[in-house]
């Protein structure tokens, strides 16, 4: 449907589900509140402004100091904060993912990355290219500085989430981001954004009511 949702709120549900349905309200809720909901509800809300006032001081600098724009140097560094927004998604994103199949003891912690690393690459290649159209051109129209200003915001947040032991949402930061830029070029498509929005807001129950069912299928 090429709408970027995360993967983070999909585990996030999944564990909820699979988890009431185990072991009822046993489920640990104040890690949930503090260390899962908080952290993914704040990282797209912080981005926003952050990736309008990026923007805005990029145009400043430009403006205030009459600096000729140079559009090689500027596509270089937008390949440059794209590689490190790839570098941080599986600095956040792949541990994540692995610690669903830790329990399998056939996988060693360094051999199960790098095969969820393959995976991940593989799936951009092969079927991504809707959800890159969404991000890339229906939020905003982008132009070089708009782009390089949200990798440089998503890069930034999420590289301090890490470090924190924080799992947040690369793609909700990345939106969120996006969006700001947008807001500040008065380019922002709202209603795209909602319909993103709606779609982040489904994802953690609809996780949480197939994980359940298919918990309780296997366990019959």
């Amino acid at each position: 449907m090429g709408l970027p949702i995360s993967t983070t709120h999909s585990l996030t549900g999944a564990l909820v589900g699979a988890g009431l349905v185990a072991i009822g309200l046993q489920v640990n809720f104040t890690a949930l509140g503090t260390s899962f909901i908080l952290p993914l509800l704040l990282s797209p809300i912080i981005a926003i402004p952050l990736g309008a006032g990026i923007y805005s001081l990029c145009n400043y600098i430009i403006s205030k100091w009459n600096l000729p724009v140079n559009q090689k140097i500027i596509d270089t560094c937008h390949f440059l904060s794209a590689g490190i927004v790839s570098f941080v998604r599986g600095l956040n994103d792949t541990p994540k993912i692995f610690s669903l199949i830790l329990v399998i003891e056939y996988f060693s912690i360094q051999g199960g990355m790098i095969t969820i690393a393959i995976a991940m690459a593989l799936g951009g290649l092969l079927n991504s290219q809707k959800v890159a159209v969404t991000m890339s051109e229906k939020i905003t129209s982008l132009n070089h500085t708009q782009g390089l200003s949200a990798n440089i915001v998503t890069a930034i947040l999420v590289i301090a989430a890490s470090r924190f032991g924080l799992p947040v949402s690369t793609t909700h930061v990345s939106v969120g981001s996006i969006f700001g830029v947008g807001l500040n070029g008065k380019k922002a498509n709202i209603r795209v954004f909602y319909q993103i929005a709606l779609s982040w807001v489904l994802t953690l129950p609809i996780a949480a009511i197939i994980s359940g069912i298919t918990y309780r299928l296997l366990q019959s």
